[in-house]
């Protein structure tokens, strides 16, 4: 999912909620991220989170990725707590 949160928050624009099923495909999620953005668009991502914890957090600057275990997902409702950021587009 990609949220746009810019008129709600003043430390990013956008949030990127992604679930990965396992540790792996969790770690694999966060390397294509920083990868990408690094070949792409010349940024330099921080990574934060272990996959074993179910959260993984990717600041790019004004966009944040979240990669989340399903349960973690559930949790924590990244979507409800910022609700009234506006939908961009929602994949499943």
């Amino acid at each position: 999912m990609l949220l746009d949160i810019h008129e709600i928050a003043s430390f990013a624009d956008y949030f990127i909620i992604c679930t990965g099923t396992s540790d792996r495909m969790l770690d694999s999620l966060a390397e294509a991220v920083l990868e990408a953005a690094a070949k792409r668009y010349d940024l330099d991502g921080k990574l934060q989170g272990l996959a074993a914890s179910g959260w993984l957090v990717i600041d790019l600057g004004d966009i944040v990725v979240h990669l989340f275990s399903p349960d973690q997902r559930s949790y924590y409702r990244l979507e409800q707590l910022w609700e009234k950021g506006k939908i961009i587009v929602r994949l499943q």
